[in-house]
């Protein structure tokens, strides 16, 4: 954990318009927690990020951690869909939404490796060079 999930965290209060006691109190842990993980001397417990999440559904976990997603969640735009049907680079045929698509134009260095994650935090690898 480092710096940018103790901003997140920040957000998350101020987007609430608590305290750093009435977050502590509204989530159930000790004020003094918060306050310790907000100025960087401990990093939030596993208890505690949970406890944020079950109180705060609007909070993605994924987001909080990682800084992917957003906050609130539902906010982000929808995605759109990539569809490698016909292609002729031995990648396994395949649908799904990403964030960002890359296109294929030939001034481009030769991708050598595609990786999908989803939003479960799991991913799959597809080697480009493997045909």
């Amino acid at each position: 954990m480092n710096d940018s999930v103790i901003y997140r965290l920040q957000r998350v209060i101020e987007h609430y318009g608590l305290t750093v006691s009435a977050f502590a109190d509204h989530i159930g842990v000790q004020r003094s927690s918060v306050s310790h993980v907000l100025s960087g001397r401990n990093k939030p417990s596993l208890d505690f990020v949970m406890k944020l999440v079950k109180t705060y559904p609007e909070v993605n976990l994924y987001w909080l951690l990682n800084g992917k997603g957003s906050f609130p969640a539902g906010t982000e735009t929808e995605s759109p869909t990539l569809s490698l049907e016909g292609n002729d680079m031995g990648i396994k045929e395949t649908k799904g939404t990403l964030d960002a698509v890359v296109s294929a134009k030939r001034d481009f260095p030769e991708a050598v490796k595609v990786i999908i994650v989803y939003d479960n935090g799991t991913f799959e690898s597809y080697d480009t060079k493997n045909r």
